[in-house]
């Protein structure tokens, strides 16, 4: 449908799926207090359990998927909700700026600047500042791996609790990986929407997209450089049983590379930090779905943090397909798997 309103002129397909997704604003949770605030300068939502509590509660900012692109505090209500109530902790979300509008880095800085506006003032939330997790989804989960990333050496703020990263994802180096063939026609994500919302965020457009999609864009010594981390060869061969499509050579395009380099930059794609910045994260969480074109960026990264030395909590939905969780109690159904894999969110955060 954003198509056919594309090509006649009505509106952008960005700008029917932000309509589509767009969400709506709850009422009252009794069990909840909300508030929409402002942490410098980027708008927020904080979710504040109204029982008493014992002592200060652990406090999770989370950032929303969408490929950058899509999503607000509205369409993550439920989520969040749900988050708050069942761990009994705080929960800010954030509304980052959002693709094309604003391009890279914008939303890795709005997510970095609220989440240590957040860490600088826990008291006022009743937060124990050494229990604070960084939490998102598909591009809030690269979003949250970054800002873990870059906070992993401050020694001027308290050391995040934990991360955790729902279907993240964590590179754009290489969109011929297993998952990517296996679920290219899968949704909620197909493989060219991946690549297409990567170079949404980075450039503001979508040029080049079929040479990213065939791996032209980056040179052989940086393919060579990056193999040891962004592989096949890393991901477990339970993985690769179902057809995988045998990768046909193409010829690197300088010009192409010229417009995409920042691809190489972690805080675009975290699966790319050097080990010295890996092992300085804190507890891991990671799930991944099986019907995912973002699944082995999410098992590539678990492999990483786990050779250096990070504790990771790995779950992984056999039945789960990509935003399976974001589709919680959505026009009053959920998937029986985002209603697992959320509760699986929640019980690990409950286990710290």
């Amino acid at each position: 449908q954003g198509k056919i309103l594309e090509k006649t002129g009505l509106c952008s397909q960005i700008t029917f799926g932000r309509y589509v997704r767009q969400g709506r604003k709850l009422g009252v949770d009794p069990k909840l207090f909300i508030q929409d605030l402002q942490f410098n300068k980027v708008s927020v939502r904080v979710y504040q359990p109204k029982a008493t509590s014992d002592g200060r509660r652990r406090g999770i900012i989370f950032f929303h998927g969408g490929g950058w692109v899509f999503g607000s505090l509205d369409t993550y209500e439920k989520v969040c909700r749900y988050i708050s109530r069942e761990s009994e902790s705080v929960v800010v979300s954030v509304q980052y700026r959002l693709a094309p509008e604003h391009k890279y880095p914008a939303a890795y800085e709005d997510c970095l600047n609220a989440t240590i506006h957040f860490m600088k003032n826990t008291e006022h939330y009743g937060v124990d500042p050494d229990n604070v997790i960084v939490c998102g989804d598909s591009a809030g989960g690269n979003l949250a791996a970054a800002v873990s990333q870059t906070l992993a050496g401050r020694s001027d703020l308290p050391r995040l609790r934990a991360q955790i990263l729902i279907y993240p994802g964590l590179q754009a180096l290489d969109f011929n990986l297993p998952s990517y063939h296996q679920n290219r026609g899968v949704p909620l994500l197909f493989r060219e929407r991946a690549a297409f919302f990567a170079l949404q965020y980075l450039n503001g457009d979508a040029l080049h997209m079929q040479e990213v999609l065939e791996g032209s864009h980056i040179p052989p010594d940086m393919k060579l450089k990056y193999r040891k981390w962004v592989s096949p060869d890393n991901i477990p061969e339970k993985f690769k049983v179902r057809g995988v499509k045998p990768l046909r050579r193409t010829d690197f395009i300088a010009e192409v590379y010229e417009t995409v380099k920042r691809f190489c930059e972690p805080n675009l794609c975290p699966l790319l930090a050097e080990d010295a910045i890996v092992h300085q994260l804190p507890e891991s969480f990671i799930l991944t779905c099986e019907y995912d074109v973002l699944r082995d960026d999410g098992l590539l990264y678990k492999k990483r943090l786990e050779d250096n030395g990070v504790r990771v909590t790995w779950y992984h939905l056999e039945d789960g397909f990509h935003g399976v969780i974001s589709l919680y109690d959505y026009c009053g159904f959920s998937f029986p798997a985002g209603k697992r894999g959320l509760d699986s969110v929640v019980n690990f955060l409950k286990s710290l």
